[in-house]
């Protein structure tokens, strides 16, 4: 946890251990890779943690009326090699809450699961199916759910909103949700015609009227215009919620879905859909913060520990940059003119989580004896060069059965 708060280059193995005043990667490996402890039942533990954390900082700052969106999304991680589980592509299926992450899933393609050795290669448990994203997405929902965490609207993009597996769940479960859905999805409207969501669009929606420009929620530039419209369909509990750029007219499309007895409005609506983007920008800190994508673990379990162990880091600089978010924040009043001056002193914007991990490292990190620095420096280049001599031995090899093929 100290190396993934630090200012190293690169979070991987050796100099996780480096940092940590190890002789060799050994002890991290083993952390990752053999050791006895429950990935799944850890992974519940920061979720909680995350979860009541942000519960507290919101209670203090006395944010009255906050939504809790359940943000599913997807992150890839490039691998190289034949080995890794996921190597085709690997997606963390991860939601977040308030703004961290609280639940995660690896993909792995049907081909690697059915394969014998490349199950084995990878570490996959015996016992692991092949599920689609959607239904990684159901099993990351149960165990927020398992542990006592609800939301008010659940909200992904057009993977999820395809998968009519999640949808059924989220309504057997009556969580609402705004799913992004592609322009080709079938609507059934209240007349009980058919048509996709582009044509939707160019029947009921050619009066300007019907478009409403709302804010989808405050950036870091400030609001994020778009105009607004809603289709109803022929179920009350469901409707169709289409956004327009203002500059492009580029539409985007969402499928909603209120269960009875809670509030249905379109700024209800445009609120939670405007509330999904948190979870990009937690991928984006768990990178080029914590080290997500650098873990050079192979194996499915260590890939999975990794990733819980980048969710706590997260988690801990996210609530304590909510914490103490109205106590950093002294930014000037907002402009009201184009042509006003600016102010003398602009103050400045609360600690952000880049922020605070900066000032974790500063503070805790220590530097190490000039005895570690040369003993890793001789290590590192001896293990260089012994997985040298085993490639070119391994070219020998592969050149030989070319000559016979010849």
């Amino acid at each position: 946890m100290s190396a993934l708060v630090s200012e190293l280059p690169r979070v991987n193995g050796w100099s996780i251990a480096r940092h940590g005043r190890d002789r060799t990667p050994d002890r991290t490996q083993r952390l990752l890779n053999h050791a006895s402890w429950d990935t799944s039942a850890a992974m519940s533990v920061v979720r909680r943690f995350a979860a009541t954390g942000l519960e507290e900082a919101a209670r203090r700052g006395r944010r009255r009326g906050g939504m809790v969106i359940g943000a599913i999304d997807e992150t890839g991680q490039e691998k190289a090699g034949g080995a890794t589980a996921g190597v085709k592509r690997q997606y963390l299926g991860c939601a977040g809450r308030g703004h961290t992450l609280i639940g995660a899933r690896q993909w792995i393609p049907r081909e690697h699961i059915d394969d014998p050795v490349k199950s084995l290669l990878m570490g996959l448990p015996l016992d692991l199916g092949f599920r689609t994203k959607g239904q990684l997405a159901i099993d990351v929902c149960m165990a927020a759910y398992a542990d006592g965490i609800g939301f008010d609207f659940a909200c992904g993009d057009e993977v999820y909103g395809n998968c009519t597996q999640l949808r059924e769940f989220f309504e057997d479960n009556n969580q609402a949700y705004v799913l992004r859905v592609p322009s080709n999805f079938t609507l059934t409207l209240a007349a009980g015609t058919k048509m996709t969501c582009a044509q939707a669009v160019k029947a009921l929606l050619k009066d300007k009227r019907r478009w409403e420009i709302r804010s989808a929620g405050h950036g870091s530039k400030g609001q994020r215009w778009y105009a607004w419209a809603w289709i109803a369909t022929a179920s009350p509990r469901h409707h169709l919620l289409v956004r327009r750029h203002l500059k492009t007219g580029d539409l985007a499309f969402h499928y909603c879905y209120v269960p009875g007895g809670q509030i249905l409005t379109k700024a209800r609506l445009i609120r939670a859909a405007g509330l999904r983007w948190p979870v990009e920008e937690d991928f984006e800190f768990s990178k080029d913060c914590f080290g997500l994508d650098q873990c050079q673990a192979r194996l499915y379990t260590a890939i999975a520990r990794h990733a819980v162990l980048v969710m706590a880091a997260l988690a801990i600089c996210a609530i304590t940059a909510a914490l103490v978010k109205d106590r950093t924040d002294t930014q000037a009043p907002s402009p009201v003119r184009a042509d006003q001056p600016p102010p003398a002193e602009p103050g400045m914007i609360p600690l952000t989580i880049p922020e605070l991990k900066r000032l974790l490292a500063a503070l805790t990190t220590r530097p190490l004896p000039r005895w570690l620095v040369i003993h890793w420096d001789a290590w590192t280049r001896r293990h260089q060069a012994r997985a040298r001599w085993f490639h070119k031995r391994a070219r020998l090899a592969r050149d030989a059965e070319l000559s016979l093929v010849s």
